[in-house]
């Protein structure tokens, strides 16, 4: 059992992994994943106020406002109160990672190198169920029956923003955006950087770093 308090930032561009890796950080070390996308994702298939206020700028290849984003992270990071979590997709700038400071410690900052060139190749072939936010990846992570959740059996839908003229967008913003936030971090001595072009190869290394700083 793993009983220390400790809080993560995953960063990494659009289809690097950042979810999968959180999965497991999550089935390893017991915390919980906060991820911007999913939270936007949710509500915009309840079709809530803010659901659809993310829906056009998500399909343009544009990000959510910052006051938006901020605002619904803050909150939900209210919500889990005394617990473990990492987070996904938040802080995206340095304003937001000043918010955050400001409010909670966070203990380490994950960043996933991949190639641009793997992120577009891997983001075509990915599929989700849209309202479990259950992710598949046709050749790695296949449905158990094509074209089905493997919960559910409800259809799989490819995201607007999984298109690959949208994720090139999304990668270009991502490098102009994230890069001073990375650096932000780097001199608070918090960034740990992990390179490669597969899940699979990431993972043993994010897991032998986060063991090493967790207690059990």
């Amino acid at each position: 059992m793993y009983t220390k308090i400790f809080r993560t930032v995953i960063i990494g561009a659009p289809g690097s992994g950042k979810g999968t890796i959180s999965e497991l950080i999550v089935k390893t070390y017991g915390c919980l994943h906060i991820s911007t996308g999913d939270i936007l994702r949710q509500n915009i298939v309840k079709n809530t106020e803010l659901g659809r206020k993310a829906k056009q700028f998500i399909a343009d290849g544009q990000l959510v406002p910052d006051e938006i984003v901020t605002k619904t992270m803050l909150a939900r990071i209210t919500e889990v109160g005394n617990k473990s979590y990492i987070l996904d997709g938040f802080p995206r700038n340095i304003a937001q990672a000043e918010a955050l400071a400001a409010r909670e410690q966070i203990d380490a900052v994950i960043s996933l190198n991949i190639p641009h060139n793997v992120i577009i190749d891997r983001v075509k072939n990915r599929w989700i169920h849209a309202p479990s936010g259950r992710v598949y990846n046709i050749g790695f992570h296949d449905p158990k029956v094509p074209g089905q959740d493997d919960v559910t059996g409800e259809p799989l839908t490819q995201r607007e923003d999984d298109k690959p003229d949208v994720v090139a967008k999304r990668l270009q913003l991502y490098d102009e955006l994230m890069s001073p936030v990375i650096a932000w971090y780097e001199k608070k001595g918090l960034v740990a950087s992990f390179k490669g072009q597969k899940t699979k190869e990431i993972w043993p290394r994010v897991e032998l770093f986060l063991r090493d700083r967790i207690n059990v």
